[in-house]
């Protein structure tokens, strides 16, 4: 995947900017309120439940991040990096990682989309496999990063699995 550019105001809250963080915590220093999203992020990634090992990341100021780690399978390769870039405030995702199962390495990459208004799954999929009723493959390529079929929105990276 590389470096990977997102709608950086778009994506899951999980954290406040640093004027918000200032404007709540007057006094609070730059150093902990950078911490503190680093700890966001963390948590919102291992909830996500992929199987990575070592995993590491660096945020800097203007919104990159830089995932580092070892993914069991190429799928948690695309999602975590996904999972990352679909953080409001998260303009790149530099992944880094590698990926541990070599036979996924042979399998076709996934190639990505960004949702528009008016979009749904069953849209995406005719767009993608000019079959709309292909709809729960994108739904279960995006899961657990996704809950519900229905509640997807502009901005938003969907991974489209290629077709065996």
């Amino acid at each position: 995947m590389g470096l990977f550019s997102f709608i950086k105001e778009a994506g899951k809250k999980i954290f406040g900017s640093h004027e918000e963080e200032f404007a709540k915590n007057p006094g609070v220093q730059p150093d902990v309120i950078a911490q503190n999203q680093k700890d966001a992020v963390r948590r919102y990634i291992d909830s996500v439940g992929l199987d990575i090992k070592n995993f590491d990341f660096t945020l800097d100021g203007a919104g990159k991040l830089t995932l580092t780690g070892e993914c069991a399978t190429k799928a948690d390769y695309e999602k975590v990096a996904l999972t990352a870039g679909n953080i409001a405030g998260v303009a790149e995702v530099d992944n880094n990682m590698t990926i541990a199962a070599l036979e996924t390495l042979e399998q076709k990459d996934s190639t990505y989309y960004t949702v528009e208004k008016g979009d749904s799954l069953w849209k995406i999929a005719e767009h993608n496999y000019n079959d709309g009723s292909k709809y729960p493959i994108i739904f279960e390529a995006n899961k657990p990063m996704i809950k519900d079929a229905d509640e997807i929105y502009p901005g938003q990276v969907l991974r489209i699995p290629a077709l065996a």
